[in-house]
């Protein structure tokens, strides 16, 4: 009886997934990608971490957040409009992501260039760029940055994540690679580290391309600036959304240096690396979410329902493993690290949860095209953070300042859990224009559709 009843649940479960195949075979892809990438990242940072001094540590994962700040700052919300526009626009696809990847590049190099010389203007004590060598290597990297991320959305756009998986395997290799033969040549330097990442991710983003057989080059044509500009008012909407939920993340390595010291920001990013490497999960299936709904409108809420669940479910596992093994984890990094940071970082998996929620929230604005209107709730939950954060550290120092980034994003959560559980309950799901009933030409009252 026990057999059949067995049996029986795994039909149903293959019978439900297979309802939600583009989204299970496309997140399946981003995850696998996202789980070596952890692996190849965490070498890469224990790796940097035993044979870099801590300062080094602190400064080069200061400037790299600063260069994923300019990265998202760059990338302008374009990345996000491909992976719900791509569908919609059969035929035009690779002039739009041409048109996209040409702004989004001259945009970063500007915003870099911007910075290095406001840094060389105003001298910081962090000492964040030392030369020229790491000024034009920040500069390029930026402008790769936006690159790669615009490359992979538009791979998801196409609902082929297979692609960005192989970029992302690529980059955690080749950055590896790098950083253990600048290494073994004794360049232990500021410098070194910052290049063996800008040049493992100009590498990956050729890799890809010749995997795939060109598969890179076939999303790119000859750039329909004409279409982009039909669709700026969206692309300003998803960068306005883009920024307020992912700034704060991003620049939080910068601010651990500026409120306490290189030396605990070194120990600060080993832990907040690993964090933000588990958030991938649910933010990889809460953007296959984007175009899987838009395609196949009819399963949305099912397809929902299985990716926040399962996400909670991971983030829940993460949370407590690093609740668990936080100072173990710092001491496999460095064994001052351990010292420096005690139990401090030990409630910083724990918001993950929150994360998770908002990710999910988000998706449900792009959806409904509320990016506008929710990116303004979004920046009032970033402001929050980033006052909890300042408040923690200058209460208590760096456990105040994860208590005060924990508490701020648990407390958006639980808004976002609220507006999931009413839009699912009370309003349509949007999917695709072609998939919504007719009405009369005069007719604006209700849910606005894409």
């Amino acid at each position: 009886m026990s057999v059949d009843r067995a049996g029986a649940a795994i039909t149903r479960v293959r019978r439900e997934l297979r309802k939600s195949a583009a989204l299970v075979m496309n997140s399946g892809a981003l995850a696998i990608g996202t789980v070596a990438a952890a692996g190849l990242g965490f070498v890469y940072w224990w790796l940097a971490a035993r044979l870099f001094p801590p300062e080094v540590i602190g400064n080069t994962s200061a400037l790299l957040s600063v260069m994923g700040l300019i990265g998202t700052l760059g990338e302008a919300g374009l990345g996000t409009m491909l992976v719900g526009e791509i569908v919609r626009n059969p035929g035009k696809e690779r002039g739009l992501v041409a048109a996209a990847v040409c702004v989004g590049v001259a945009l970063a190099v500007g915003l870099a260039l911007l910075f290095v010389f406001g840094h060389a203007y105003f001298n910081s004590s962090t000492a964040l760029i030392g030369g020229w060598l790491e000024g034009v290597t920040f500069v390029f990297g930026c402008g790769l940055t936006v690159l790669a991320i615009l490359a992979d959305q538009a791979f998801l756009g196409n609902l082929r994540a297979t692609g960005k998986m192989i970029r992302q395997v690529l980059f955690g290799t080749l950055k590896l690679m790098l950083i253990a033969a600048a290494a073994a040549g004794g360049y232990t330097s500021h410098a070194a580290l910052l290049l063996s990442w800008v040049a493992g991710l100009m590498a990956s983003v050729a890799g890809v391309d010749l995997l795939t057989r060109g598969g890179a080059r076939r999303l790119v044509g000859p750039p329909d600036f004409q279409l982009l500009n039909t669709l700026r008012i969206k692309v300003f909407d998803h960068y306005a959304l883009d920024v307020a939920l992912q700034a704060p993340g991003l620049i939080m390595p910068y601010l651990v240096l500026t409120l306490l010291s290189p030396a605990i920001n070194a120990a600060f990013v080993s832990l907040w690396m690993l964090v933000s490497i588990a958030s991938l999960i649910p933010a990889a299936m809460a953007t296959v979410l984007f175009p899987v709904v838009r395609a196949s409108p009819k399963q949305s809420r099912h397809n929902i329902l299985v990716s926040v669940v399962t996400s909670l479910l991971f983030s829940l596992v993460c949370a407590v493993f690093i609740f668990t093994y936080s100072q173990t984890i710092l001491a496999v990094f460095n064994p001052a690290y351990a010292e420096i940071a005690g139990s401090s970082l030990r409630l910083l998996g724990f918001s993950l949860l929150g994360s998770t929620l908002k990710f999910h929230a988000c998706t449900l604005a792009r959806l409904g095209d509320k990016m506008r209107k929710a990116s303004r709730w979004f920046a009032l939950g970033g402001l929050l953070e980033l006052g909890f954060v300042i408040e923690g550290a200058k209460l208590d120092g760096l456990q105040g300042l994860v208590l005060g980034w924990t508490l701020a994003i648990s407390i958006e959560g639980a808004c976002a859990a609220l507006i999931l559980a009413f839009a699912m309950k009370l309003r349509p799901i949007p999917g695709h224009p072609h998939d919504r009933p007719s009405a009369p030409p005069l007719q604006t009252c209700g849910p606005r559709r894409p």
